[in-house]
């Protein structure tokens, strides 16, 4: 049985693992997102940015669960009328079997019922092949490029990275 629900702090335990397994260290390697090659680090994401993420008021972290496994996550935040799209995540070992565009769609669902009309992301431009997946559901490259943050807490990129911003209006 599938199941979107917004997630609280009882579920950080399962997320911590789900977020950094899609990105960084060996495990993202079976899948398509990783992120190992042009980052290094294992951790994407840890318990306090999960928390901070969940006490915005103005922010959710959306989890999907078939058979009450959690398979994917999606981070979703009202900025003004935009609603930012951020750390979609899919357990890397199914990947390719149409969670992401599950999240994608019930991230829709909550730009409308947050009275959002555009959804905003951004992208690491290496990432070709996800800009792509985006495109191909309907995100456009805005133009607008945004620097990657020099954080250790992000990881240490192995080249110089940049992030384009991507959009998708609303009907």
């Amino acid at each position: 049985m599938e199941e979107f629900k917004i997630a609280t702090a009882n579920d950080i335990e399962e997320l911590l693992p789900l977020v950094n397994s899609a990105y960084r260290g060996e495990n993202s390697k079976k899948g398509w997102t990783t992120e190992a090659n042009i980052i290094e680090g294992d951790s994407r994401t840890d318990v306090s940015s999960l928390l901070t993420m969940m006490n915005d008021e103005n922010a959710i972290i959306l989890t999907y669960r078939n058979n009450n496994e959690l398979q994917g996550c999606v981070y979703l935040q009202k900025q003004d009328e935009k609603l930012y799209l951020g750390m979609l995540s899919v357990n890397p070992e199914i990947q390719g079997g149409g969670i992401g565009k599950k999240l994608l769609r019930a991230a829709e669902e909550h730009a409308k019922n947050m009275h959002c009309d555009v959804i905003t992301m951004t992208v690491i431009s290496v990432r070709h092949e996800l800009i792509a997946w985006y495109e191909r559901n309907g995100y456009k490259d805005t133009g607008k490029r945004k620097p990657f943050p020099d954080d250790e807490k992000f990881g240490k990129p192995v080249q110089p990275l940049t992030f384009i911003v991507l959009e998708k209006q609303i009907q």
